[in-house]
């Protein structure tokens, strides 16, 4: 077998680990689902969750659904007007789909398995664990398997299209066609990301600060009492901000990675052999996460180390595996460039490392968390305050990782003597950090799951030894939430960089003289940083400010709940959990629209005032600021609910007393941080870059620089 033909023959493995992702992600939702819900009263609980989750997604993707067509119809005269290729209206509607299912299948498993992970508790907290697990599972394997459907369906498609419709002239032009196009559809996936995130970021943090500070602060009742008429709004907004949200950004991110560096390997020369390494090592690595996923076992009297370990030894061992069949195939690929593979290596363990100085930051088994749970003491000023000092000192690090990711990358992929090859070594770094994204999402989605069984467990009355085994599969799923975050915001950062290194690249294609004027002496670019540097904070105070309005309507509709229904604080009366949760949904609609068209037209606008080089300042602005403003709220807010937790394991007097008090607070204060600005400016970097490479053609024909 020739080379060439071997190439062309591992294509094929892309539809068949899409089929083998989709499949196992089958195999254990039917796992999850022949499990027993438990008594009557957890099924009617999470029935109602599941009923505000369907209501909640349906609302938001008729709305996204607008969206999506006013887009394809703007897309398609371009199109016509021979501005873009003509499949990309199709490839725009196609990631936006993919993205959004994606996301929705996340969330009917995770509202199926609350229930039965909250039943699993009544015998073990190892039964509880590996339901949550392997609802995780579905979650991270069904965006996998997704993924690389809709690349493989693309990929296929486009290849026989400029061979059998439209032939070109030679295979490196065909590759360098077929790249192009699929780069464009990246747009459409960061948008139905933008919409998930934002939404369902603003409904679960509306929905938690408004239980929060009345059922807690203000009335003085427990975490997920039934009495409080935002309960069931709380755990409806764990489902579709958490796992939808979050299954749609890393879908986005896996699928943007791989794209923008099929698109660079063009530029280094490799061409369909270049194209085959991240494509094929996503499958690879759907494997290893595949094999990983069976090490995540405990024994049953578990401890909570002993449980982080087990989800830590699947992540580890699937690493592991890709570092290994890493070597093979870039080695026989692109034998004469086999610096290439010390990239991926550079991935991978920057994933590692920000994932462990994510915990340790967050983390109540460390001095950090500990020390903010101290400042409890004198109230919540100075938890606030050094919640937000945590954070800030806490983007050191990961800006380090990264930027000695990027430089490993760089120079042993052969930088220093060709620049594309340095820039497709960074890319590649992107997609090996990804690679294992199929465990290292079932860790992180399995949070809410977890969470959720908490919810169900106090709210139907189970035991109290329930309740404390899922509070502990709680605190674990908050460690690999925050990790999970911080590996989600790495991951954007090197994408955004490959996908700044591809708009340069595709300016090139449609102008090769094109004279690139990226010092920061000139002006257009100099604006260009600023605007740039400035969006990732405009973009934050919306969804702050968007959180505020939605949680004061929370506030004020659970405080009239309280004061005229009669019976309610008693318990002798049932809340209107249904008024919580439409009132949630309305807000979160209305509030996400302005965040996402902000995405959409400064770069564009940007791009007809200070052309193509004031665009390629926007984008390195907004990389740079957005990475480190999201690695700091992120990990202010998880440094907040675990200093909060901390204190109700019994440290500083418990639940109840003078600092829990202030440790609610400053909880409070870090959730709209860490589970809606933070995780959305991950989205918000990626998508002005996709945007921008969508309306290069444009933005060269009619800037006025």
């Amino acid at each position: 077998m020739t080379h060439e033909q071997l190439v062309s023959f591992l294509y094929y493995l892309v539809p068949v680990g899409a089929a083998a992702a989709l499949l196992f992600a089958w195999i254990q939702s039917r796992k999850v689902l022949k499990s027993s819900e438990g008594d009557a009263g957890i099924v009617e609980i999470a029935a109602a969750i599941r009923k505000g989750a369907n209501a909640y997604l349906h609302r938001q993707y008729r709305g996204v659904g607008i969206f999506f067509a006013g887009m394809f119809v703007i897309l398609g005269i371009l199109a016509l007007l021979d501005m873009l290729n003509p499949f990309v209206p199709f490839a725009f509607l196609t990631g936006g789909f993919f993205s959004g299912l994606s996301g929705f299948i996340g969330m009917k498993i995770a509202t199926a398995a609350n229930s039965r992970t909250a039943n699993a508790a009544r015998n073990s907290l190892n039964k509880a664990l590996r339901i949550a697990f392997a609802s995780g599972t579905v979650m991270g394997f069904t965006v996998v398997g997704l993924a690389l459907l809709d690349l493989s369906i693309w990929f296929f498609f486009l290849r026989f299209f400029y061979t059998v419709i439209s032939p070109v002239a030679s295979a490196a032009e065909m590759a360098q066609r077929i790249t192009s196009a699929m780069l464009t559809f990246g747009m459409g996936a960061s948008s139905m990301a933008l919409f998930a995130r934002v939404g369902g970021g603003i409904f679960t943090k509306a929905a938690d600060v408004g239980a929060d500070l009345v059922g807690k602060v203000e009335a003085g009742i427990p975490e997920d009492d039934p009495r409080n008429p935002a309960v069931i709004a709380d755990n409806v907004g764990d489902n579709v901000g958490d796992v939808a949200g979050m299954g749609a950004d890393l879908y986005e991110s896996y699928i943007g990675s791989i794209l923008s560096t099929c698109a660079l390997a063009v530029a280094a020369g490799y061409g369909f052999a270049g194209v085959a390494v991240p494509m094929i090592m996503a499958v690879l690595g759907m494997f290893a996460s595949l094999i990983g996923s069976f090490f995540v076992t405990t024994k049953e009297d578990a401890t909570q180390k002993s449980l982080l370990n087990a989800l830590r030894k699947g992540t580890w061992i699937s690493a592991a595996l890709i570092a290994v069949v890493a070597y093979f195939l870039v080695a026989t690929l692109i034998p004469e460039n086999r610096g290439l593979y010390v990239a991926v290596l550079s991935g991978l363990v920057a994933g590692v490392l920000i994932g462990f100085f994510t915990e340790y930051f967050t983390s109540d088994h460390y001095r950090p968390t500990q020390q903010l749970a101290d400042t409890a003491l004198t109230g919540p000023a100075t938890i606030i305050i050094g919640g937000i000092s945590l954070g800030m000192l806490s983007t050191a690090v990961p800006v380090i990782i990264i930027s000695a990711s990027v430089l490993i990358s760089y120079y042993f992929a052969g930088g220093i003597n060709n620049y594309n090859h340095g820039l497709f070594g960074v890319a590649l770094s992107a997609v090996g950090m990804l690679s294992t994204l199929g465990i290292t999402l079932a860790t992180d989605a399995y949070g809410p799951v977890a969470d959720n069984a908490g919810g169900i467990a106090q709210m139907a009355g189970l035991p109290e030894e329930v309740r404390q085994r899922t509070d502990a599969l709680d605190s674990l799923g908050n460690t690999t939430a925050a990790t999970g975050k911080g590996f989600a915001i790495g991951s954007a950062a090197l994408t955004a960089l490959a996908l700044i290194a591809a708009y340069v690249d595709q300016v090139r294609l449609i102008e090769p003289d094109f004279s690139f004027n990226l010092t920061l002496t000139n002006p257009p670019v100099l604006v260009g940083l600023f605007i740039g540097a400035m969006l990732p904070f405009i973009f934050s105070s919306l969804t702050m400010s968007a959180v505020g309005r939605a949680a004061q309507s929370i506030v004020i509709e659970v405080r009239r709940q309280f004061s005229e229904i009669t019976g309610l604080m008693t318990g002798s009366a049932v809340a209107d959990y249904a008024r919580c949760v439409d009132i949630c949904t309305q807000s979160a609609q209305r509030e996400m629209i302005l965040p996402a068209v902000l995405a959409i037209i400064v770069p564009i606008a940007s791009g007809f005032i200070l052309g193509v080089n004031g665009v390629a300042g926007v984008l390195a602005g907004s990389m740079v600021s957005g990475f480190v403003l999201a690695v700091m709220m992120a990990n202010s807010g998880g440094a907040w609910d675990n200093a909060k937790k901390y204190i109700e394991t019994g440290h500083h007097g418990g639940k109840g007393k003078e600092p829990h008090k202030a440790a609610v607070v400053g909880d409070t204060v870090g959730d709209p941080f860490k589970d809606t600005s933070g995780p959305s400016i991950n989205i918000l970097i990626k998508l002005i870059s996709t945007v921008s490479i969508v309306f290069v053609y444009v933005i060269m024909q009619y800037s006025l620089l």
